[in-house]
């Protein structure tokens, strides 16, 4: 039992989760879409765009069982600790942390539930609009809408076509986002 939870074993689980959060977290950083797309570059704007890559992993993991749905679970877990260290990093205290947190995962729940429906009815004008809403919810236009969905839609295929195996072994890729 100790060497299940001290071993090489927990160590190889550790780096693959390190390995996917990693190419999740570079994948939201790509400066087009702050430089060219207009994501705003501030802690929000960067939580919209690790929300949507961490969205669009857990699409992909949908419906699997056994190891990736085990993986799905532990980068989604990841992701909440992520941002509730970038929280106290911001220096919201130990008391408005919770708080925030609550709202934060109701915001990313709220998100997956508008970008899946409009991912599985194919509505590129609805996952642009969605987009808009979340992204850059200062502006009733954003031109670049169109071409963040058409990312998305994109991430989606990509990531459709990379095998569960792959992932568990904590090779995963993104598409690069290129300038409109």
């Amino acid at each position: 039992m100790f060497k299940r939870l001290f071993g090489r074993e927990r160590q190889a689980n550790r780096a693959i989760t390190e390995a996917l959060y990693g190419e999740i977290v570079a994948a939201a950083r790509q400066s087009p879409f702050y430089s060219d797309w207009g994501v705003p570059d501030t802690p929000l704007g960067r939580f919209e765009m690790l929300s949507l890559h961490m969205f669009l992993f857990q699409h992909r993991m949908r419906g699997e069982e056994g190891a990736s749905q085990a993986i799905a679970q532990i980068l989604i877990d990841e992701f909440f600790l992520d941002i509730d260290h970038s929280l106290r990093e911001l220096g919201i205290s130990d008391i408005g942390v919770p708080k925030r947190m609550k709202k934060l995962a109701k915001m990313y729940y709220g998100r997956t539930a508008a970008y899946s429906d409009s991912l599985d009815r194919g509505d590129v004008a609805s996952l642009a609009a969605a987009l808009t809403r979340n992204v850059r919810p200062d502006t009733e236009a954003w031109p670049e809408a169109g071409a963040l969905a058409d990312y998305v839609l994109r991430v989606e295929k990509d990531l459709a076509s990379q095998p569960s195996a792959q992932i568990q072994a904590g090779k995963l890729s993104f598409p690069a986002a290129h300038a409109a």
